[in-house]
């Protein structure tokens, strides 16, 4: 799964207390998300339809009267995390026992059984296609019930559900287009806990990235497994599947949304090298405002482990694709997702990313040694037969060759003046904001006139691998 790895690591209770129209002191929802944009995505799904139902959101877990950990099962502890969680809310069960906790997401989708009736952690288990059932199982458990609908969907988009936003920047947000997957990379669970791939209807899209710009957001993240094989009214062959409808690709809908406004940057994530298209990178060097990054997972830089991975690309046309973004879009900055030790990877093959890196020096990487994935088709087809302590130093060498290339990256800024979107407070220190540049570069930078949501320009002063420090230099 490459989906937007930047909010890897659990927000935990990250939502805001949104009031319903009812009772502000009725039933009180709490929404954990864990793993990637598209869970955090799904918990705001999630949130609307139980606002429905008089629930409103809460950061207090305390005061919950339901607890939902939406979860992710593309890497091992990930799922340790999710059950440590929700350990701790099996003990506060025992003093709370009306308390309704349930998992949601591809975890939900996996282990069903197991957490429900073998280690007696949840009460309810949605999986991702379920989510409008939820009132009707949180019912089923006041009943003295266990819960679960599980079952997956091919054309449950949730398109005209108007999602509540549980970030609390209100400034950037992400906007799903696409569920599901159809590319069955083998080491990869996400075909088999979100189902096959359908995209969204683009005017649901434009209605809610316009809504958000209108409420004062001012970034939106396109989100897809496979942001790039989006495609609506067309079959995956191409063929038009209701003639007296419009037909609607990945470049098409970008050009929609960017013409929203000038004011609302557009993002995307993610792409995948056998499905980029000339097309789509035309669309983001004509419009200023869709930004000058790309995440091209690789995954590794050895055409017979890609062949093992079911990739569908080489390393010739993963490279010409980085060709073809540098060509078209000078300037772009490109970031990746790389494995170390998958199924019989030897140090020859390993050494083939290690070269790959250097010719293509990426501004950034996700990387992570190779973990072996239940019901996968690398579990079925292959054995993890490569060492831990040798995947260990494979992750170190390259996550130490990817500092080097990051800090190259960024050094480039130093002395130059970039366009920042003020996202808020830095984390260090309340006198400084944070935001990014266009090419997804976190900057720093002391506050001066500016405010959450504002357009400025920062002049580069300091770098490090990760973040650009600077000063204000004018707000917009």
């Amino acid at each position: 799964m490459d989906l937007n790895k930047e909010i890897d690591e659990a927000r935990q209770g990250e939502a805001t207390v949104i009031q319903p129209e009812g009772d502000p002191n009725g039933k009180k929802l709490y929404v954990e998300s864990y793993g990637c944009a598209m869970n955090f995505s799904d918990s705001e799904v999630v949130a609307s339809i139980l606002s429905k139902e008089g629930y409103s959101t809460t950061r207090d877990v305390e005061e919950a009267d339901v607890v939902l950990i939406n979860t992710c099962s593309i890497r091992e502890n990930a799922e340790q995390r999710v059950r440590r969680r929700l350990t701790n809310f099996k003990n506060r069960k025992k003093h709370q026992p009306e308390l309704v906790v349930g998992i949601l997401g591809c975890m939900a989708e996996r282990l069903k059984k197991n957490l429900l009736e073998e280690e007696k952690l949840v009460d309810l288990v949605a999986g991702p296609d379920s989510y409008r059932d939820l009132p009707n199982l949180i019912e089923e458990v006041g009943s003295g019930q266990k819960a679960v609908n599980v079952l997956l969907s091919r054309d449950e988009t949730y398109a005209d559900i108007s999602p509540i936003k549980l970030d609390q920047s209100g400034i950037v947000s992400f906007v799903s287009i696409t569920r599901g997957c159809d590319n069955m990379c083998s080491f990869c669970v996400v075909p088999f806990t979100r189902g096959r791939e359908r995209s969204r209807d683009p005017e649901t899209i434009h209605k809610e990235c316009k809504d958000l710009f209108d409420r004062g957001y001012r970034e939106v993240t396109l989100l897809g497994q496979n942001v790039d094989s989006y495609r609506w009214n067309m079959t995956s062959k191409g063929e038009i599947k209701d003639i007296d409808k419009p037909t609607t690709n990945f470049a098409q809908l970008m050009e929609l949304i960017a013409g929203i406004s000038p004011e609302l940057r557009i993002r995307f994530s993610t792409s995948h090298p056998k499905d980029m298209t000339d097309e789509v990178l035309k669309v983001i060097a004509k419009h200023e405002n869709v930004c000058n990054y790309i995440h091209l997972p690789v995954q590794s830089g050895n055409t017979e482990v890609l062949k093992r991975m079911n990739r569908g690309y080489s390393r010739e046309w993963y490279l010409d694709r980085i060709a073809a973004i540098r060509r078209i879009i000078p300037g772009c900055a490109i970031s990746t997702d790389l494995i170390t030790g998958f199924c019989d990877e030897t140090d020859e093959e390993h050494q083939d990313t290690i070269s790959l890196m250097k010719e293509v020096k990426w501004d950034f990487a996700y990387m992570y040694k190779y973990s072996e994935r239940p019901k996968t088709l690398a579990e079925r087809r292959f054995d993890d037969n490569v060492p831990e302590d040798k995947k260990g130093k494979r992750l170190t060498e390259i996550i130490d060759l990817q500092q080097i290339h990051s800090l190259e990256a960024n050094q480039r800024y130093l002395g130059t003046t970039v366009k920042v979107l003020v996202e808020g407070p830095s984390k260090r220190s309340q006198d400084d904001f944070s935001g990014r540049n266009d090419e997804n570069v976190k900057t720093v930078f002391p506050k001066g006139d500016s405010k959450k949501g504002d357009y400025v320009l920062v002049e580069v002063t300091e770098c490090t691998a990760a973040t650009l420090i600077g000063k204000l230099i004018k707000i917009l």
